[in-house]
C-alpha cells in the first residue's frame, strides 16, 4: 500500500506477525495430535479448540488487519472495465452498503459476544467471549476500513487497482 504511513506500515507488520503466530500455533498443536491420536493411541481434544479458535482468529484477523483492498473479491470483469468515476461511484456505494450493514449489526454481535462470557470451552475453559472476541475487532476494522475507502472515493483518489495482471505484491 503505497500510501500508508511508517507507523501504518510499521502496524501492519506486526499485525502480520499475529497471524504468523496463530498459524504457528495452528501447525504445532496439529503435529500434537497427530503424534497423539496416532502414535501413543489417545487422541487429545484441546488441541482441537486451538486449531478452531487459531483457525477462526487467523481469518478474520487477516481480513481486517492484512488483505489489501486490491486483494479482495470482486467481480474484476465489471470493475477492471469501467470508468474510473463509475469505479468511485461504486466504491462510495458499496462502503456505505457495507458500512450501515455492520454498523447495524455491531451493537446485536457485541452483546452476544459480551453475553458470552458465561460459556466456557470445552476442554481449555476459557470464556467463549475471548474466543470470539475477534468478530467484534474485525467489525470495527471493516467500519474504519470502508469509511476511509469512502473519503477517499469523495475526494477524487483513484479506486484500487483490480486487474490480476497489473497488480504488484
Amino acid at each position: 500500500m503505497p500510501d500508508m504511513t511508517a507507523a501504518g506500515r510499521f502496524l501492519r507488520r506486526r499485525a502480520a506477525d499475529v497471524l504468523v503466530l496463530l498459524v504457528s500455533i495452528m501447525f504445532v498443536c496439529f503435529i500434537v495430535q497427530i503424534f497423539w491420536r496416532y502414535v501413543l493411541n489417545n487422541p487429545l481434544g484441546w488441541t482441537e479448540e486451538v486449531i478452531i479458535t487459531s483457525w477462526l482468529w487467523t481469518v478474520l484477523w487477516g481480513a481486517a488487519f492484512i488483505i489489501s483492498e486490491a486483494e479482495e473479491i470482486r467481480f474484476d470483469i465489471i470493475y477492471s472495465n469501467i470508468p474510473e468515476s463509475v469505479r468511485r461511484v461504486f466504491t462510495i456505494v458499496t462502503g456505505f452498503a457495507l458500512i450501515a450493514a455492520y454498523g447495524i449489526s455491531f451493537p446485536a454481535a457485541y452483546r452476544y459476544v459480551s453475553f458470552m462470557k458465561v460459556e466456557r470451552s470445552a476442554y481449555l475453559h476459557v470464556p467463549i467471549n475471548i474466543l470470539y472476541s475477534v468478530f467484534v475487532i474485525f467489525s470495527v476494522a471493516c467500519i474504519v476500513r470502508y469509511a476511509c475507502l469512502v473519503v477517499r472515493a469523495f475526494r477524487g483518489a483513484k479506486s484500487p487497482e483490480t486487474d490480476p495482471a497489473k497488480v504488484a505484491d
